[in-house]
């Protein structure tokens, strides 16, 4: 049984978890920042999100599909709104930055700069600071360029091996912005293992860019091996014999693999073909590919006399590699996700109540999601400001000239 991290009041560091103690500053929008920085925060740093004023991260506001990002990304960070355009708030700043380890920024390049944010002038004031970059591409012709998910998934032909021929299509998350947010944590954790050593920060970049070249380093070396045109992967050019989408009887569509020789013994045993084991074409893997043409339709007619839960016993009894074609939604009642609690509910405007999934991870029995609802606007403040050892007076002087905003609990 896993161990969930500890819920924590509002503001509080975390206590017992990994990154305990690590403050992390975080400049940023949209996906591949906050979610570098919500992974952080999950793992127990103090992620402080840095919004301007009075609005904060524009974010917030996005409808469609857009909707969700600032609650999921912004579980577990404290908020401070701050006019960083402002004279009068860099003596804050300068506070934050001399007692954090981590700075954060996913904003156009030279943005930071223009601030007087860059990683030259803050590593001046903090040595140790670990300042991790988040940007379209890495260094190279194309690092001034802007870039969006959707664009890099079709610069790197992932779009290209996803959808059908002809027609490119992007992968229905936002896949490239949340693993780039990844590479870059791992990149600051390899940053903090050095300064144990070396005591001294650096600048740490990730991008979009070169991380979907990442994920499809596979079909890169697929083509330098055969020399051969690469066909996108929703057509049927399998390299096993069954790895399809079988229907039940109630029409439901189940992914099933079998892609070792035992694993086609124990379906036709399981799946009572006797018929199929014996039939001396399918007794390989290369065997069962090449009798494709007509197998996948013998294994379609076998499912479909099956009902959906059937067919999945089945599946599992027989040791398959198998699921089925679900709805985003349809994981809300999971049994496997809602075992001990793993899809933790966050409190959102209106009275609403969000499942979220933890972290993929666990460490030695424990999982990692969400201990602190998303932030309102500047939430956290004064408590920050307070925090970073400014006094009383010069915290009501930011207030009263409109520098920091500070509002109620509640997300706004």
């Amino acid at each position: 049984m896993s161990e969930q991290a500890p819920l924590a009041p509002s503001g509080l560091p975390p206590t017992g978890l990994p990154l305990a103690g690590i403050k992390v500053l975080e400049f940023s929008h949209a996906v591949m920042g906050p979610s570098a920085g919500m992974i952080m925060a999950d793992l127990g740093a103090t992620v402080t999100k840095i919004e301007p004023v009075p609005d904060g991260d524009r974010t917030r506001n996005l409808q469609g599909v857009g909707i969700s990002f600032f609650p999921l990304f912004s579980r577990n960070k404290q908020s401070l709104a701050i006019d960083l355009k402002s004279p009068g708030s860099r003596p804050a700043i300068e506070a934050l930055v001399r007692q954090s380890d981590i700075l954060l920024e996913n904003f156009a390049l030279g943005t930071m700069d223009r601030l007087g944010l860059g990683y030259d002038e803050l590593s001046a004031l903090n040595p140790g600071l670990i300042y991790l970059q988040l940007k379209g591409f890495l260094s190279g012709p194309y690092e001034e360029r802007r870039a969006l998910d959707e664009i890099v998934q079709m610069m790197s032909g992932l779009a290209y091996m996803t959808g059908p021929p002809g027609r490119p299509l992007r992968a229905g998350a936002s896949v490239i912005d949340i693993m780039g947010g990844m590479a870059g944590v791992i990149g600051v954790l390899a940053a903090l293992r050095e300064r144990e050593a070396s005591q001294k920060g650096q600048l740490v970049k990730a991008a979009l860019f070169e991380t979907a070249v990442f994920a499809v380093g596979q079909h890169m070396v697929q083509h330098a091996m055969t020399g051969e045109p690469l066909v996108p992967m929703s057509v049927p050019n399998r390299a096993w014999g069954i790895y399809d989408t079988f229907e039940s009887s109630e029409g439901k569509p189940i992914f099933i693999g079998v892609v070792t020789d035992t694993q086609w013994l124990r379906f036709c045993e399981v799946f009572e073909r006797p018929d199929l084991l014996a039939d001396p074409r399918l007794n390989s893997n290369g065997g069962r590919v090449n009798e494709r043409a007509w197998l996948v339709g013998s294994v379609a007619e076998t499912c479909k006399a099956f009902s959906t839960d059937e067919l999945l016993a089945r599946c599992n009894r027989a040791q398959l590699a198998f699921g089925p074609v679900n709805k985003p939604e349809d994981l809300l009642d999971d049994p496997h996700l809602n075992e001990n609690g793993h899809l933790r509910e966050m409190n959102l405007p209106g009275g609403v109540k969000a499942k979220t999934p933890r972290l993929p991870l666990e460490m030695a029995g424990r999982s990692f999601s969400v201990r602190q609802d998303p932030p309102a606007i500047g939430q956290h403040s004064r408590q920050i400001l307070r925090n970073a050892g400014l006094s009383e007076g010069d915290i009501d002087s930011l207030f009263a000239d409109g520098h920091v905003l500070e509002t109620d609990s509640e997300i706004s």
